[in-house]
């Protein structure tokens, strides 16, 4: 071999010994470093979130700061992107509790978020593992400082705030046995409590078009609302009634609270065959499914709370039941108010099954309050999914429902009320 030969020989074993050497450190810099790939804000009047998503498990280290009253968070391991930067662009002017955020390297390892504050607030941080289409998760929810002080003028963030301590919540909560006042309809007005389903983290089914279910649930909670504030022997309380998410049992503890007389969890279908159609009533089950379809259903609908995003202080209200005989005759009325519901749903849709279905569906789980949970269509077929997004179905939706209501009622309904 000539001496040219050798040294462009050796000159290109040398490159590749090179590239081999970069590609393997750019490997290991990069499992190294988590990398954020998106950055969310939820605002709420209840509380605000703000998550980031990485490929990888993310480190944090957290304090507060005053003049002005502002969050910092430093997340380890992590470098400043494109992403990262963009979190600034996505608070509202809106927000009631977030007025600014602001991120930058703080130095090689670490990226430093701040988030600047309206008023007084209680952080909650958390990191949630992969689930769903979803990477792991560091969540940070605000919470405001004066919500527990005002209790009254808002249970609902009074109870998310006992929740996330991780207090029972049952012990603050009406015992099933205590009887309700008078006769609901005629002595005192009926209490009903809408339950739009998913909202915020967790979007529920969406649909080929991008239709959202916690979207369209709302909108027809809305309307469902809107139509028994018309009636004079009504009252109604909303679960949500905007686009934020409330774990399976603060939804549950805040229609018990409330003394409600039903509760009606609305949601929109989504199966891996899109020819799958129809709408559907469910109720709970103590005793297994009655069929694989609500099997299933119930699995999907109970993750809720993982997709949402709840820390774990709060698994030991999740995990328990309060079953006994007053959950029996709680799931026989709620029966009986489905059948009704369902009944007046096949006047406006295709009915996927004839009969109320049960499962062990955690958001039907109220032992005193007659549950169900509507499925007002399949968001993954086509047709049913414009038929959705439609304002005269979702309006048809909400008045079969209330007449359903009123049905039950009329029937004897109050009969196991108290």
């Amino acid at each position: 071999m000539t001496d040219s030969k050798y040294n462009l020989s050796r000159r290109h074993l040398l490159q590749g010994a090179a590239a081999t050497w970069l590609l393997s450190v750019s490997k290991i810099g990069f499992a190294a470093t988590a990398q954020i790939i998106a950055v969310r804000v939820w605002p709420s009047s209840t509380y605000t979130r703000v998550t980031l998503e990485s490929k990888t498990p993310l480190k944090y280290k957290q304090f507060a700061l005053t003049n002005p009253d502002r969050i910092v968070v430093d997340i380890e391991d992590v470098h400043l992107n494109s992403v990262l930067k963009g979190v600034s662009d996505q608070i509202q002017s809106g927000d009631p509790n977030l007025k600014a955020a602001r991120v930058g390297q703080f130095d090689k390892d670490t990226v430093r978020l701040v988030l600047e504050l309206k008023q007084s607030i209680n952080p909650k941080l958390f990191t949630l593992k992969p689930v769903a289409e979803f990477k792991n998760r560091l969540v940070v929810d605000l919470y405001p400082a004066k919500g527990a002080a005002n209790a009254e003028d808002d249970p609902l963030l009074a109870l998310l705030e006992e929740y996330n301590k991780g207090e029972d919540l049952e012990k603050k909560l009406p015992s099933p046995q205590t009887p309700k006042a008078g006769k609901a309809g005629r002595d005192r007005p009926i209490v009903i409590m809408l339950d739009p389903g998913h909202g915020g983290e967790d979007p529920g089914a969406v649909g080929k078009n991008k239709t959202r279910e916690k979207d369209i649930v709302l909108q027809i909670a809305r309307r469902l609302s809107a139509l028994i504030k018309k009636e004079s022997n009504m009252r109604v309380y909303m679960t949500r009634n905007e686009d934020v998410f409330i774990p399976l049992k603060v939804r549950v503890a805040k229609a018990r609270q409330q003394r409600a007389d039903l509760f009606i969890s609305i949601h929109a279908d989504a199966f891996t065959n899109r020819a799958a159609r129809g709408s559907s009533v469910f109720a709970l089950s103590t005793k297994g499914a009655t069929s694989t379809a609500a099997k299933f259903l119930a699995q999907t609908q109970n993750e809720s709370d993982n997709i949402g995003g709840v820390s774990r202080s709060g698994d030991r209200y999740l995990d328990h039941t309060m079953f006994d005989l007053v959950q029996t005759a709680t799931i026989n009325d709620s029966l009986k108010f489905g059948k009704e519901v369902l009944r007046r749903m096949g006047g406006i849709n295709h009915l996927h099954k004839n009969k109320v279905d049960q499962a062990g569906f955690a958001v039907l789980k109220a032992p005193d309050i007659p549950s169900i949970l509507v499925e007002t269509a399949f968001i993954s077929n086509l047709e049913e999914e414009r038929k959705l997004r439609t304002s005269r179905y979702q309006q048809q939706v909400a008045e079969s429902i209330l007449a359903g209501i009123k049905a039950y009622f009329a029937n004897g309904g109050e009969l196991a009320r108290r």
